[in-house]
């Protein structure tokens, strides 16, 4: 594990820098660069000496090169944001690393092995978005996600898809991300957005795990851009079938001939039932055809705003995930982690980490 471990951190970091391996093999007073390459395969340990070497000349840290609960050139981010700046967004992602490569690390030793096979959707950047809309309803049907798609659909990523989700304190201007790891996928939402607004970023951040190799998203994704892309189009087409599914918006009746009044009450109330933003659940209603875009437009957005009520009433998810404290209590309970290092690694304190323990009905591997 070391062996990979260093020779993974040695070639991302040369290539960050813009090395070829001939070029590292003088830095460390190779003769050839087959001995680079044997390094970052892990065919050739690292000696202490030349460990030393590559700290000092790569202007690097020995944490760097070691420590198995860092994402370096291991893992690439797709961030959802609002005016946040990327120097703030990369300090983030520093600390979400830290979570996603402690589960990547420590799951594999506990028993819980990544899934052999990725799931993926059959859609390409040139897809329509009937396309995108109609694979919605086809993952709701084949996963059996049921009639509330959003009260079901973490757990099934996580259970079924072997996608690690965590709910996170993101800063302000985050509202989530998706990650992929060469053994690992992992999507992170802000849980302090709204209810609405937290299921359609999980179910937009699906979409891009599971589309990833044909359409590759942004580093960076402005939340509030209008349209966006023709990748984040097909996104939110998705996203939008897969929360409000065809079949369960027809069991409301017909969704014409109202008031206007009337028309907002019934969209904030079943927008409600389905934990959704009523704004999502009336465009979803346009693009089925239920009703008129010139309908939709004449609703003021005032009008749906917390889906029609003053304050949002909304529970807050417990941080992390169930699945996730599990590993970390097992990795615990093994000796494989300390209590401590855990606590740190979560960006809590050993009090708090015994707090998540509970919220998620995990038993504590120790007296905490």
């Amino acid at each position: 594990m070391t062996n990979r471990l260093i020779g993974k951190r040695l070639k991302a970091l040369r290539e960050e820098r813009g090395l070829t391996q001939e070029e590292l093999a003088k830095v460390f007073g190779f003769n050839d660069r087959q001995t680079v390459s044997a390094i970052e395969t892990g065919n050739r340990q690292v000696t202490a000496e030349e460990l030393v070497l590559a700290v000092e000349r790569l202007d690097s840290s020995l944490e760097y090169f070691t420590d198995p609960f860092l994402l370096a050139g291991e893992g690439r981010f797709s961030w959802r944001r609002t005016h946040i700046g990327p120097d703030q967004l990369e300090a983030y992602e520093r600390k979400a690393g830290r979570w996603v490569a402690a589960f990547r690390t420590l799951a594999p030793q506990v028993g819980r092995e990544a899934p052999l096979m990725r799931r993926k959707l059959n859609l390409f950047p040139r897809s329509r978005q009937e396309d995108a809309m109609r694979a919605g309803e086809r993952f709701v049907e084949e996963c059996d996600l049921g009639d509330t798609p959003a009260t079901t659909l973490a757990d099934v990523m996580e259970r079924q898809l072997g996608i690690l989700v965590l709910m996170v304190d993101a800063d302000q201007g985050i509202s989530g991300a998706a990650c992929r790891l060469p053994e690992l996928d992992a999507v992170l939402i802000a849980r302090r957005e709204v209810a609405g607004r937290r299921n359609f970023d999980l179910a937009h951040e699906l979409f891009h795990i599971l589309t990833w190799d044909a359409m590759p998203p942004e580093r960076f994704e402005d939340a509030l851009e209008k349209g966006g892309n023709r990748v984040e189009q097909l996104a939110n087409c998705f996203a939008a079938a897969v929360l409000m599914p065809a079949c369960v918006l027809e069991r409301y009746g017909d969704w014409q001939g109202h008031s206007q009044s009337a028309l907002i009450a019934r969209l904030n109330g079943v927008a409600d039932e389905l934990h959704v933003t009523a704004s999502a659940l009336k465009w979803r209603l346009v693009a089925l055809g239920f009703i008129s875009t010139a309908t939709a437009r004449a609703i003021p957005d005032a009008a749906l705003r917390h889906n029609g009520r003053d304050d949002t009433r909304d529970v807050l998810p417990a941080a992390f995930s169930e699945s996730f404290m599990e590993v970390v209590g097992l990795a615990i309970g093994s000796g494989l982690v300390s209590v401590r290092r855990a606590a740190a690694l979560l960006d809590t304190t050993v009090d708090e980490l015994s707090g998540l323990f509970r919220v998620h009905g995990v038993a504590c591997p120790v007296d905490l």
